[in-house]
């Protein structure tokens, strides 16, 4: 009688938390979703037909404390792809704190690597974004996601996608619809993209951007003189930028253990910021917006290759303690 009582109040418990969506749901779950790839951001925002489509596999992990819907967290990697010690242990820290997590790897799922990507043209950006929108609209249809508090971290490449999503032109050609990202945080971007200062440049949503004072690929000059160029034209943006001073690229990558210059990735530090917006896209050059010379530009990225990289395990734990705050916040305080 009584294992029977049990058996019933089991089956009970279980049915209950089930049909709010998924609160038993703790572990790691194989997912996939459907996304495109383009050639380049004109192709994007003109709305033509994708240069192809994909199935992106993915991993959609919860928390260990159940709640009927869980904010979530898009995380997407360095040029790199996926690692576990990287973008692996973070979601881990993330899920201690409340917030489901998804993992995948953009180019993996491509049949390539960043770097080939990188050197093969400017498709690597907007496929990035697509990418970015894709695992938002799988995650919003999710039972045991709160579709309104959805947030994308990127690291390196995944820093300059998470801050490309935040671009309102990028987000209505991607997804017409309402839906946006309710946080972005953008750790060491590329530092190749801003929008031009407009009304309603970005979607609205406050933007992290975690900066290294020594990083060589993303000097803090060149995107402190972005913000400042947005804010003198009446159009500044929601961006909290936050500079550790010792910090080097890729200071959160525990396989760095060395300080190492690594002259086969592609970079544009020497290269003004490329600005998104209505029509042709223009350069910033000392605050002005310029034409844009694919020949000149060229030139620059090739006069100044690669950057270094090193692990930071104290600039690691702050700017995590930092950006897993600045979620919280946004994600999950009413």
């Amino acid at each position: 009688m009584h294992l029977r009582l049990f058996v019933a109040i089991a089956a009970v418990v279980f049915a209950m938390a089930t049909a709010h969506g998924q609160p038993l749901q703790t572990s790691s779950n194989k997912v996939a979703f459907q996304s495109t790839s383009y050639a380049d951001f004109r192709q994007l925002l003109s709305r033509e037909a994708p240069a192809a489509t994909v199935t992106v596999p993915a991993i959609l992990s919860f928390p260990d404390k159940p709640r009927d819907r869980y904010p979530a967290v898009v995380i997407v990697h360095t040029i790199a792809g996926y690692l576990d010690v990287n973008e692996g242990q973070y979601a881990s820290e993330l899920r201690k704190a409340g917030l489901a997590t998804l993992t995948y790897d953009s180019f993996a799922a491509r049949g390539t690597t960043g770097l080939a990507l990188s050197r093969s043209g400017s498709g690597l950006w907007p496929t990035g974004v697509a990418d970015a929108y894709a695992a938002l609209r799988m995650l919003a249809g999710h039972p045991g996601i709160d579709a309104g508090r959805i947030a994308i971290v990127g690291f390196s490449y995944g820093g300059e996608v998470a801050h490309l999503a935040a671009f309102e032109r990028l987000r209505a050609a991607l997804d017409p619809g309402q839906a946006r990202f309710a946080a972005h945080v953008a750790y060491y971007p590329a530092g190749v993209f801003g929008a031009i200062a407009e009304r309603g440049a970005y979607t609205g949503s406050p933007v992290l951007m975690l900066l290294g004072e020594k990083d060589d690929n993303l000097p803090v000059a060149k995107a402190e003189g972005y913000l400042t160029y947005a804010k003198a034209a009446g159009s500044p943006t929601p961006i909290e930028a936050v500079t550790y001073p010792d910090a080097f690229h890729a200071w959160t990558v525990p396989s760095l253990t060395s300080l190492r210059f690594y002259r086969e990735y592609v970079s544009t530090k020497k290269c003004p910021l490329i600005l998104i917006g209505p029509g042709r896209p223009v350069l910033l050059v000392d605050g002005q917006e310029k034409p844009f010379d694919p020949t000149t530009f060229g030139i620059c990225m090739g006069e100044a290759p690669g950057y270094s990289m090193v692990f930071d395990a104290a600039i690691r734990a702050k700017s995590a303690g930092e950006s897993i705050g600045f979620l919280e916040r946004h994600l999950l305080r009413p």
